[in-house]
């Protein structure tokens, strides 16, 4: 029951996060792409705490245990920071845009967004049925053990591919090409995120150092 109300309040709290950030600075909540995107967004990560919390709670709990004070390593305290700061930044910018008609952004471009947020939400939850282990903080349980199948043998992390996914799609989604501008400032604070990610679970977790061996690329496939 705890969890539930857990979820519960996390989705509450997302849609407030979501409206003060867009309709505010887009002075009107007559912003359709703005609603279309938050429906989009709460509809896929309600869906999937829903499916976690009848078929396993504790990865759900894992997922709700986040943010900059959830972390224990320096790096990636300032990393999750980084982060927030980042989505807050493209939110605000693209609800800007919006507002003052910066960007032309055909209708057709911010439906392709609003799907890229829906697959990288997808995939991003995906990985947790598929690593019951991945949490929103870098951490490494005592019966942990390296996951190399699935999205795992595409890439080593592929819940940050998704929500890079998601991110590309954010701003196009709501209505914005500037958006991506803000978005790629905060993509060096997501390498630092992996590289001392890594580090630690080189480490700490057994057999991850012959995964790292298996699959080559860390966030794109074929890429990098």
């Amino acid at each position: 029951m705890k969890t539930a109300l857990q979820s519960v309040a996390s989705g509450l709290f997302g849609f407030a996060f979501f409206a003060v950030l867009l309709f505010v600075p887009a002075g009107t909540v007559n912003y359709w792409q703005a609603w279309v995107f938050i429906s989009v967004f709460l509809v896929a990560a309600m869906g999937s705490s829903i499916y976690l919390l009848v078929r396993n709670p504790a990865a759900l709990r894992r997922r709700m245990h986040a943010g900059p004070t959830a972390e224990t390593r320096t790096v990636q305290k300032f990393a999750i920071t980084g982060t927030v700061a980042m989505v807050v930044a493209v939110l605000i910018v693209s609800a800007l845009d919006h507002r003052f008609g910066w960007s032309q952004v055909p209708t057709q471009v911010v439906i392709v967004g609003d799907i890229l947020v829906g697959v990288g939400l997808g995939i991003a939850q995906l990985v947790v049925v598929q690593n019951s282990y991945a949490a929103a903080t870098i951490t490494v349980e005592a019966e942990q053990t390296v996951v190399t199948t699935g999205l795992y043998g595409l890439v080593r992390h592929p819940m940050y591919f998704g929500t890079l996914i998601m991110m590309i799609g954010t701003p196009l989604a709501l209505d914005s090409y500037w958006g991506l501008l803000a978005l790629a400032f905060g993509l060096p604070v997501l390498g630092v995120r992996i590289f001392d990610e890594e580090s630690m679970l080189e480490q700490e977790l057994d057999g991850y150092r012959d995964y790292m061996a298996k699959v080559h690329h860390r966030l794109v496939p074929y890429v990098w």
